[in-house]
């Protein structure tokens, strides 16, 4: 028996003890885990400056603050989801129980991403720990020394037979996806994706897939450029442009052209300094495998500001381009960079027109002081999220469910959307042995009375609340007649 398949056998075996059901477990293991955040920042810190370069200071703002977030909303709320759910009644179900009862799906395998490994590996393991599963958690072996971290520090911290942490590469991976697990939440690219759909479907497994794509960024004529261009600048060049939802490319009017790549030059060197090489918030390219094809992909494009490179560092300078073509290289393919493509348009239309042409993004941005322009192409473009007048930001929110769309995913986490998205939501309806007169329009043999009596109570939907106690009454009264019929 493999080490992986031990793993989840054990995992299996932990989750059928019953123990993970226990809200109070759950909770004590959720603040063990907010624990672990704050009392390991330093190993934390210290693995992402050798994978990623990330600075001290970026480490809490990209990754665990919103993780302390995350599991202090779940600790503070999870006896609410967890609870039953009660749902409208109709005339038939009137006198019965009739709710949602949220149980835990099982065993669950968490694949996590390198750009942001403690983010979207821990993120959804809040998710799996408040639904109450088991969960197989498997980081990135991009990032190394991160990996290494979770593997040496979390069972410190948790459970571990719940919650067992398995490395190693591919060949590791293949190992665990030949497993049967209720649910699979991966976060990475589409080609791994359909990899797992396919391992998946051999057990009927459900997954849950984070991915990304190209998300365009419109500016209109109608906004403040400087603060546009700034918030801009900050979300494509944070981790050095390795954000799945990191502005892809730029879509506005020609005549604007020159002026965002000025407002966006001045802001790198307010964030970074004149040489972003020697600047500790700026980081660098995960490998050299990932730094040649960013490379390659500057190929037959214009660099208006940037394009500095040091391959022995894993080191692009934050890039712009310029009269980007729709074929360019550039263009084909998520950047996953610090490289900015400029591509211009005539109008909102244009815009509107180029988006819909390419595959679903994960998020779509659009900076303009036009409300009813912000409404409109919200309303004819499809998107994982929109964000108006800013980038990144939605992430943030926990009140609102992240996921993608089409190529850019399925699924979706964050607070309750996690906890619903990790749990099964089981439709409960409770009824007594009483009360049979009103069951006999449904029993045979069936009349053309019975029928319209099945037509007044199925297809009559009332407001009960609305309804007089009088009426409520002679209800009641015509349901327990015997003699119905």
């Amino acid at each position: 028996m493999s080490r992986e398949q031990k793993a989840v056998d054990r995992a299996r075996k932990a989750f059928l003890t019953g123990r993970s059901k226990s809200l109070e477990y759950r909770i004590t293991q959720l603040k063990n885990l907010l624990r672990f955040v704050r009392e390991r920042q330093n190993e934390i810190a210290e693995g992402l400056k050798k994978d990623l370069g990330r600075s001290e200071g970026g480490t809490p703002l990209y990754e665990t603050l919103g993780l302390e977030s995350e599991i202090n909303l779940a600790v503070k709320y999870l006896k609410e989801w967890a609870a039953p759910r009660p749902v409208s009644k109709s005339m038939m179900t009137i006198s019965d129980q009739v709710y949602i009862q949220p149980e835990p799906l099982g065993v669950v395998l968490v694949i996590g991403a390198w750009n942001y490994p403690w983010a979207v590996t821990i993120g959804p393991l809040i998710g799996a720990i408040a639904a109450g599963n088991a969960a197989v958690i498997k980081p990135s072996e991009v990032s190394s020394h991160t990996s290494k971290v979770m593997e040496d520090l979390l069972p410190l911290y948790l459970d571990k037979e719940l919650y067992p942490v398995v490395t190693g590469g591919v060949t590791e991976t293949q190992e665990l996806l030949k497993q049967r697990f209720d649910h699979i939440f991966y976060t990475g690219n589409g080609t791994v994706a359909k990899i797992i759909m396919e391992a998946a479907a051999k057990h009927l497994t459900p997954t849950t897939l984070e991915l990304g794509g190209k998300s365009p960024c419109y500016i209109d004529n109608n906004c403040d450029l400087a603060i546009a261009c700034r918030r801009i600048a900050w979300g494509k060049y944070s981790n050095c442009g390795q954000t799945c939802i990191a502005p892809d490319y730029i879509l506005c009017d020609p005549s604007m052209q020159d002026r965002v790549i000025e407002e966006i030059k001045k802001n790198i060197k307010d964030f970074y300094t004149e040489d972003p090489k020697k600047c500790m918030d700026y980081g660098r390219i995960i490998n050299q495998r990932h730094f040649k094809r960013l490379m390659a992909l500057l190929e037959g494009s214009t660099i208006a500001v940037g394009g500095e490179n040091d391959e022995s560092e894993c080191y692009i300078g934050p890039t712009v381009l310029r009269d980007v073509k729709p074929d360019a290289k550039v263009m084909q393919e998520e950047i996953f960079g610090p490289l900015l493509p400029i591509l211009t348009v005539s109008s909102a239309d244009e815009a509107i027109k180029f988006i819909n042409q390419r595959e679903k993004p994960l998020a779509l941005y659009i900076f303009t002081s036009d409300n009813k322009l912000i409404k409109r192409m919200i309303a004819e473009t499809s998107s994982g999220g929109v964000v108006a007048n800013d980038c990144l930001m939605h992430f943030s929110v926990s009140s609102l469910p992240f996921g993608g769309v089409g190529n850019s995913g399925m699924g979706h986490y964050h607070g309750k959307y996690g906890f619903d998205n990790l749990s099964h939501l089981r439709g409960c309806l409770i009824k007594q042995l009483k009360m049979e007169g009103v069951n006999k329009m449904r029993y045979p043999p069936h009349t053309a009375d019975k029928l319209g009596w099945a037509r007044f109570f199925i297809l009559k939907h009332v407001d009960f609340g609305s309804l007089g106690l009088s009426y409520l009454i002679l209800l009641f009264c015509i349901i327990n007649i015997n003699n119905f019929f």
